[in-house]
Formats: structure tokens, sequence, C-alpha cells
């Protein structure tokens, strides 16, 4: 059995509205079968290191600095603040820096400054701390040395919440192998290091009283020479969990916009431990039913977040990328966008009428994408008890839509370079609450809360999802049972894993889905219409799905197509059901002209693997491996394969 481990975000549904969630991306599926256990992940009892180096402390008025003993060049570093013996969690950070090189601060919120040094010579910062009857301001001055040699670099330092998930990471470099990372505790309580990576050591954040340091040294050897490095994790306390919809710890967010009229209401309503009922429309109501203008200013009074570059990255989004302000028109059907470190995958959800998304579709810069947790949810054993694959991809003149930047690398990239996967992602997200709440009632939500009209919508099938499986229904039994093993945990049945990708081509290519995970439910159905139809109609953007083989290795060549087409959404049998979404969500479009206009679906060659299938456009020269490089220069790989139903994560029933 296969085992794949999946990256979803530990949030937890309480029963009664568990099945209201809408899918995001990052999840598994495309054959795998959850059968729902558990699995522990693998830990190491780390030993305590035999010399520390204790940090220097300086008090600037009321805020006391922890600083290193030494800052070097090029390695990543951090100043640690506090304010006396107070927890940090209901104080507000804000760092400048005032002299030196100029750094980019990516952690500017939080009571732990995380910084790569770029030049040797002298930096000072300042800190404003405020909070209730309290506002204190210090400054703090670092002196930085030249790189010396060979060192060992562990990104990044930061704060996290008691209980919530931590992964660091070691830059890799020539000369230095896995097999001579030596991890060791300098300072703080014990942690369990799963090092199954020794580059990407993860643990839980221990359970505190109050804010507490943990400090964790690696050691390895490089061409001969010993290195080391101190990684700096600030566990703060947290409040009883007192939630029955984020029962597990979430990570500190705040504001992007503090002046906002909503600022209150977002950290309440949105991404708490201490949320106990949703929240009424009168707090936190939809966009739309506030103003109905498309001023992305007005959008960013509901953004929330746990670090500034990821709203300024989504404010840049959508005044660059938005021309013809779908996804402005989109976001009235929202109460908020919160977007943090450790979502995974992207979800919208109907109990608080937010978007949740991951940052790993928004960082530009090596280090904005430093901060991004990169612990897995060590949630299930997926095993594949089937005996096929839906892959799928997006594609522009015969190369994929979307670049590959592996973790190892310390690339850049645009806004253009994220266009693809954001766009596609918001397409479907901000489906889904189009879905429930379109702009057409905005006006007749009577509330109180949005979980009430939803459930009044929802008896009457009302939603547009409804609509579409009511006059379009999908017809293939087979697929849709096959989806409930590969979606929603279902057993496989004997049947099922002796069908062959014969059998599922048959299944799919004479019904009307235009994907796999559109049988996981009439609201992904109505969701991968919309996304596809946006995609191709915007932006020349044409998606691949096909069925194929299930390989022992997974790789572009040995994923075998049996059958496949680039562009399923163009298919005349898929237009009126396409249409009728289109002409919910975006009235100001006509639904089947924008249909017509799509190209027509091209057929893939049987027998030829998912790499050969690339290059089925006509007109177009076909690209083979490596696509190009990035902003920064690094030369880039292709992305890694996709499988349906791999950038969502279906609420359990």
């Amino acid at each position: 059995m296969k085992e794949i481990w999946v990256p979803i975000r530990r949030l937890s549904i309480i029963a009664a509205t568990v099945a209201l969630s809408a899918c995001g991306g990052g999840g598994g599926g495309g054959g795998e079968n959850n059968d729902g256990g558990t699995v522990t992940p693998p830990t190491t009892n780390v030993p305590r290191c035999a010399t520390v180096t204790p940090l220097v402390t300086t008090d600037s008025g009321a805020i006391r600095f922890k600083t290193e003993s030494q800052y070097v060049v090029g390695q990543s570093s951090a100043i640690i603040a506090s304010l006396g013996n107070r927890d940090s969690q209901d104080l507000t950070f804000r760092w400048q820096q005032l002299e030196g090189p100029s750094i980019e601060l990516v952690s500017q919120n939080s009571p732990v400054l995380a910084f790569d040094i770029p030049t040797a010579g002298s930096y000072r910062f300042s800190l404003h701390i405020s909070g209730s009857n309290i506002d204190e301001t210090g400054e703090i001055a670092i002196n930085a040395d030249s790189s010396a040699g060979a060192m060992l670099n562990i990104r990044q330092d930061h704060q996290a919440v008691e209980g919530n998930d931590v992964s660091l990471r070691i830059a890799q470099q020539a000369g230095l192998s896995s097999s001579s990372i030596n991890w060791c505790i300098a300072e703080g309580p014990s942690v369990s290091l799963d090092i199954s990576d020794p580059f990407r050591p993860l643990f839980i954040a221990p359970t505190v009283g109050q804010d507490t340091l943990t400090r964790l040294r690696a050691s390895a050897t490089i061409n001969g020479n010993t290195v080391t490095d101190e990684a700096y994790v600030l566990t703060t306390a947290s409040p009883t969990i007192s939630s029955t919809y984020f029962d597990t710890p979430v990570a500190r967010t705040h504001a992007y916009n503090p002046a906002s009229p909503y600022a209150s209401a977002l950290t309440s309503c949105v991404y708490s431990n201490q949320l106990k009922e949703a929240c009424t429309i009168n707090q936190l109501p939809l966009i739309g039913q506030v103003s109905n203008t498309l001023d992305v200013d007005t959008i960013l009074d509901r953004v929330l977040v746990s670090h500034d570059w990821m709203g300024d990255n989504f404010a840049a989004f959508l005044r660059q990328m938005d021309p013809n302000s779908d996804f402005a028109r989109l976001l009235q059907s929202v109460t908020a966008v919160v977007i943090s470190y450790d979502v995974r995958p992207s979800f919208y959800w109907v109990v608080t009428g937010a978007i949740y998304l991951d940052p790993n579709d928004l960082w530009l810069t090596p280090t904005q994408r430093d901060t991004i947790n990169e612990a897995p949810d060590y949630r299930s054993d997926f095993g594949s008890e089937l005996n096929f694959l839906m892959p799928w991809r997006y594609v522009k003149n015969n190369q994929y839509a979307s670049q590959g930047f592996p973790i190892t690398t310390r690339a850049t990239r645009t806004l253009s370079q994220i266009n693809p996967d954001l766009a596609s992602l918001l397409y479907h997200e901000l489906a889904h609450a189009n879905d429930f709440f379109p702009r057409s009632i905005h006006a007749t939500l009577t509330g109180p809360r949005l979980l009430d009209d939803y459930s009044r919508r929802n008896a009457n099938k009302s939603l547009i999802s409804d609509q579409v499986s009511r006059s379009y229904p999908l017809t293939s039994s087979e697929m849709t049972s096959l989806a409930a093993v590969s979606f929603l945990g279902a057993k496989a049945t004997a049947t099922q894993k002796a069908y062959q990708p014969s059998d599922v081509s048959t299944f799919f290519s004479g019904d009307i889905a235009n994907d796999f995970y559109n049988y996981s439910s009439t609201r992904e159905d109505a969701a991968m219409l919309f996304e596809e139809a946006m995609m191709s109609y915007r932006y020349q953007i044409q998606r691949d799905v096909a069925v194929t083989n299930l390989p022992a290795v997974l790789t572009a060549d040995t994923v075998i197509v049996h059958w496949g087409q680039r562009g399923r959404i163009g298919d005349d049998s898929l237009a009126n059901r396409a249409a009728l979404v289109i002409d919910g969500m975006l009235p100001e479009l006509d639904g089947i002209s924008l249909l017509t206009s799509l190209p027509e679906p091209i057929a893939m060659t049987q027998g030829q693997s998912w790499r050969q299938t690339l290059g089925i456009s006509p007109n177009t020269t076909p690209v083979k491996g490596l696509q190009g490089v990035s902003a920064s220069g690094e030369t880039l790989t292709e992305p890694a394969l996709r499988f349906s139903g791999d950038r969502h994560r279906h609420p359990q029933q």
C-alpha cells in the first residue's frame, strides 16, 4: 500500500456543520483511499547541547531585548523582545529599521524579529509595543561581521503558539549531507523532533505557562569543517481553547489594516480559538452587503494575516493582476480573507463566511517563503486500492502555466509567475462563496447569522450548485462511487478495485463533468466548472485531464494516458451547465457566449506518457524538461505531478 503524506490544515469542525465547509488547495486524492487511520509522525528525543553561549540582554526603557552573541553576514538572525514579565499574547508589536543597509523585514509584527544580514556593519531597530494600557517604544543596535568561511544556516526564527506545528529548514549547500547533521536543545523545554528529513525538522510547540524560548542547535561537517547554527522559536501561551469550531491551536493573526472598522470583528469572528458560535451579519457582514463598489481598500479592510507581507502581496495582486475586476466582484460574497502561515490547504467556510488562503500561493521572495510552516498534517494513511489515476495540469502554449520553485532554492517570484496558481485557486474558492451567497441575494439576507441564511437556502435547494445538479445532473454512478472512495473515505469494493483505466475512461468521457473531483459533491461540481472556464477565458490557460495507469513510481514519464483531453470545458455537452454557473456568479458575463468562445477540446493520444501529451496543441513548440529561470535567475523545474483533488480538502462526512 502506497503511503502519501497530505498537507491539510488541522481545522476541526463540529458534526452539525462539518459538511458546510468547502474545499481548498493542498489535500489528497486521485485514487487514494482515506481509510481514516491516524499515523504517528516519527520523532526523536533530542539531547541537550553540551555547551551553551548565553544570549545578550539589553534593556531599552521597559522593553528587554535578547540578541545573539554574534551576527554574521548571510546567516538567518533574530532579535527577541519582551515587556518585563508580561506575556506577549495580548500585545501588538511593530518593528522598524532605523539604520544600516536595508533589510527585508517579514516578521515585524512578532516579538521575534527574524532577518538576514546583507552586509557587514551596524544596524539599529526600533520596536513599538502596544496593548491595553500599554504604549512602549525601545531601540536596539547590533553589529554584523563578515562571513569567515563555511557556515550552517537554519531558517527561520519565529514565534509560535503552544501546541501549533513548527518547521525549520537548514539551507542546502555543496558538501552538506543529511547524514552529517545532528540536532540538540540549547535552551528551553524538551521537544521531540521529527528529523526523518534532517534538513527540515518538525515539532509541536510545547505547552507553556508563559512565553518560553526554545533554542535548537544543528551541527554538521562541510568539507572537513564543523559548522553550527541555532534556531530560536518563542512559544507563546494562549487562552484555554473554548471554540467548538477552531478546537486546535491557530496562529496569532491581526487585521492587515489596523484602522479597519472591522479589525476587532476579524480577530474574534473568523480565526479564533475563542469562537463559540458564528458571528452575526451585523457583526461581520459580507463585503457586498456594505458596499457594492470594487474598491481594493474596502476589501483589504477585511483581510486578516499572520504576517504583513501576505496582505501586501494580496493587495498587489488585486491592484495589478485583476484588470477585469473578477476577484473584486467575487470577493463581495465573503466576510473576510484569512492568510496565515498555518493555513494548509486553502478553503472557504460558510460558518464564518471567510476564505482561508495558504500563503504558499502568495510568496514573492525567499525570505517571505521562510515564514510559511512546512509541517504536514500526519492526518491519515492514504492507500491506493484503485487501479487508475486522474492527473491534471494547467497549460498555455504547450507549456506548464505555472513553474516549479523547489523549496531548496532561494527563488524570487513575480506577480505574473504566481498568477496562474493563485487565480485558479481564487476562482475555485470564491465560486463556493458565490454559490452560497451570490450578489443577487445580498439584499435579502436576514440572518441573524450567515449560517441561518445558508440553512434556509440549502433546505430550498436554491444554491447555484443545486440548480446545476437539478437541471444538468451528472449521470455516471460509477464515477460518483469512485469519488466517494478517493475523496470521502469510503472503502473500495472488489468491483472498484478491478476497474482498469479503460473502464474509468468510459465512465468519465461519456458524462458531463470536467474533472473527477466534480463527483465528490454538487458544490465541487459547480466550482470546478467555474474555475476551468474562467482560466481559459481570461488567461487562455487550458486544463488537461486524463485517465491513466497507476505505476509503482509516479513520474511524468511513467504515467501513461489511456484517455485525456485538453480544454474539456469547451465541450458542447458541458456548455449549459457551466453557463448556468457563470451567469449566477458573474452575471456581467454571458455564460453561453463565453463558453462558445473557448477552444475546442483536444484529444490526447492513447499510450503516450503524461509528459508526451504536453505538446498536443497545434502551431506551438512543446516544452521539454526545465521551464526557464526564476525572477532571480535560478533554474526552475517543471511542477510536480498533480492528481484530481490534490488542491482540495473535501469536508468530512
